[in-house]
């Protein structure tokens, strides 16, 4: 379904033994797509980008498709069930507009 060749930058911020970092990877894998997992158990650097990025959320995971600030696995698993996650992906959808 998606061109391998123009992947999208998908980032997750996340926290060791995580049952919704766990979900949400789940879901991404399930849809064969890579993204990059930055792990903020000890790193308060990335913690404070999270937190910066995200205008707030201090709860793990976080996703950002794009740059796009998706949100947490709830958001995600949202979005994947009104059809909105491909079009995310895929660059076709304002997810702001909503």
């Amino acid at each position: 379904m998606y061109n391998h060749n123009m992947l999208p930058l998908i980032e997750m911020y996340t926290s060791k033994n995580c049952f919704f970092c766990s979900s949400a990877k789940q879901l991404l894998d399930k849809k064969k797509l890579q993204f990059s997992e930055i792990d903020i158990t000890t790193n308060n650097d990335e913690k404070n980008t999270m937190i910066k990025r995200s205008r707030g959320m201090h709860t793990v995971p976080q996703i950002f498709i794009n740059n796009i600030h998706i949100g947490g696995c709830e958001h995600l698993y949202a979005l994947e069930e009104l059809g909105r996650l491909d079009k995310i992906i895929l660059g076709i959808f304002d997810h702001a507009k909503k």
